[in-house]
């Protein structure tokens, strides 16, 4: 199999964040607007560190005065210095391509796109080098991007669109799915009419599911969560319809866990994380979710106030959702091409704890 990917450097170039001041913006100080608009990144001492720190800029000029008065029309340009990033896997495997489609392995351990600490040790930094040099090469130019997430922690296919209009197609695939769920979430016939994707994931469970097969359509919506700016998916009657299926594949009494297949005909963040952790069965070795559907720290409000070098807040003390350790692996995926309509059948080699005994075996002795 086919694997690419470069060795990731000791810090990254840091980040530029630009704003463009608006009127409703004009007459606040410098420290205002940045401790009020980008409270999430760093408490008020935070920013003024920031700010005595050279890192910000007006119309290309350092201010080092906090109380500065904008006015609209500015460019405020904030640099966040290069950071050593968190340890992450960087080789990715090819398991399908052509002239529109990549589909990757991906590795547990690797965030998706740029967020919080990662903003260079992504799939989608590797994926643009990996371009870059088949540009380079003489190949066709192309600018491939992710067309769905998988957590950091879960491993497996990953689709990704080699052209603007396979992006498009393929994104439309992935949202008409979780768009079916919401309206026909009862009549499993209308859904499989209107569904274009099929997503199998393997899963390793706490616990000894006794049914054979489980319906989930509990629905997934935020709450506060200490270190998560936009909220924790947990499991809310108020949130939005989610549905999974689940199958046991085999049971282990003696460790007390069950191996499941999951297809999800929604794509909510951390769905089979929540869904399952919902009927008192969570991902072996999970660090977020517990029984419910919920975090394992209840308290969702208190947000700690303590900051970091650069300014901005520590990372937090409590699990978050890209923490690792979980046993999740997108196995299997079915699509029609969104070019050629041709249907596609793509399958990730399973990682050996989510192998059955039956498997297992077969895997030696071939």
């Amino acid at each position: 199999m086919v694997s690419f990917g470069e060795p990731w450097p000791e810090f990254n170039a840091g980040i530029y964040y630009r704003d463009l001041l608006r009127a409703s913006d004009a007459g606040a100080t410098l420290i205002e607007f940045y401790s009020r608009k980008y409270e999430s990144s760093a408490p008020l001492h935070g920013w003024l560190q920031r700010i005595h720190n050279k890192q910000i800029t007006i119309d290309g000029c350092v201010v080092t005065e906090p109380n500065t008065i904008l006015r609209e029309g500015a460019e405020l340009v904030y640099h966040r210095l290069p950071w050593r990033e968190p340890d992450a896997p960087y080789l990715l495997e090819i398991l399908y391509e052509d002239n529109d489609v990549i589909a990757l392995n991906k590795p547990s351990g690797l965030q998706v796109l740029p967020g919080g600490l990662f903003q260079q040790r992504t799939v989608l930094t590797q994926l643009q080098r990996h371009a870059g040099n088949l540009t380079t090469s003489g190949c066709q130019e192309s600018h491939p991007v992710p067309v769905h997430r998988l957590g950091r922690g879960t491993s497996g296919i990953l689709l990704c669109a080699k052209t603007k209009p396979a992006k498009s197609r393929l994104a439309a695939f992935f949202a008409d799915g979780t768009s079916v769920v919401g309206v026909y979430r009862r009549n499993d016939q209308q859904q499989k009419a209107g569904r274009n994707i099929t997503k199998l994931y393997r899963a390793l469970v706490s616990g000894i599911i006794i049914e054979d097969e489980v319906i989930i359509d509990q629905p997934i919506g935020l709450v506060r969560y200490p270190g998560v700016a936009k909220g924790l998916y947990v499991a809310s009657p108020s949130g939005k319809p989610a549905l999974s299926k689940v199958v046991v594949l085999e049971r282990d009494m003696l460790r007390k866990s069950t191996l499941v297949q999951v297809e999800i005909q929604s794509g909510r963040p951390h769905q089979i994380r929540i869904h399952l952790s919902f009927i008192g069965h969570p991902l072996v070795g999970d660090p977020l979710y517990g029984t419910g559907g919920q975090p394992k720290c209840s308290n969702h409000e208190v947000v700690d106030q303590s900051f970091a070098e650069d300014g901005g807040y520590e990372r937090p003390g409590k699990p978050v959702p890209g923490d690792c350790g979980y046993h999740l692996h997108a196995h299997r995926l079915v699509f029609p091409h969104p070019v050629t309509n041709e249907i596609i059948e793509i399958t990730a080699p399973l990682p050996s704890i989510l192998l059955t005994r039956d498997e297992s075996k077969a895997k030696h002795t071939s």
